[in-house]
């Protein structure tokens, strides 16, 4: 499997590895009880676990139902539930690093991972707050770690009013927390614009066991 990766100032050069989150970390208060943190370059040299990612992760394609017919999920997807190695190890080290700053505000570890693969600017996914979570009652965290072509991550209040897009890019962070799964919907959208491939690493607590299922 084959994708070209946009260049990076900050993943191109250096060791593999992981930066500080701390006082590194931004956070931006939404509406109704949301809030995103932002920690760009979170890993550094992020090319090699790209490519690492790409050749090793048994990517898988999914299909889904709406109304009486079966679509194709328009990415690669690849799930790691609570107990299942992570495919690299700096992806251990970056779990061990959420867990260490977010789980006295979370309440709880980060314990799984999906990871999608967008090939292109076609590959994409829908507005949406993440299944399960967006039914709960209670406030969680999803941290995801964005690697390769830089994508427009967009974000608005289910509630209506202005919403936003975000430019993350290679070995950067974001984490959704607060209501946001419930009261804020999040998207990938298509773009003629996309420069190579990314994969998104998205760090889920107890309840990302049940996703896929």
């Amino acid at each position: 499997m084959s994708f070209v990766v946009q260049p990076s100032l900050f993943g191109s050069s250096g060791d593999l590895g992981l930066a500080g989150l701390g006082a590194a970390v931004e956070r931006r208060p939404l509406s109704d009880g949301a809030w995103i943190d932002l920690r760009p370059g979170f890993v550094t040299a992020a090319d090699e676990l790209f490519d690492a990612l790409v050749a090793s992760v048994p990517w898988h394609e999914e299909r889904m139902h709406i109304y009486d017919s079966t679509v194709r999920v328009p990415r690669l997807l690849a799930r790691y539930a609570q107990g299942e190695a992570l495919p690299h190890p700096v992806l251990e080290e970056a779990r061990s690093a959420l867990n260490e700053h977010y789980t006295e505000e979370l309440g709880e570890p980060f314990v799984s991972a999906g990871l999608c693969l967008y090939r292109d600017g076609s590959d994409s996914v829908a507005w949406h707050g993440d299944r399960i979570a967006r039914e709960s009652p209670h406030d969680t965290m999803v941290a995801i770690l964005s690697l390769g072509a830089t994508r427009p991550f967009a974000l608005r209040p289910k509630a209506g009013g202005p919403g936003m897009r975000l430019q993350v890019g290679h070995g950067d962070l974001l984490v959704m927390g607060g209501s946001c799964q419930r009261t804020w919907q999040h998207a990938i959208p298509k773009t003629a614009n996309c420069l190579g491939a990314r994969i998104s690493v998205q760090f889920r607590p107890h309840w990302g066991n049940d996703l896929g299922k």
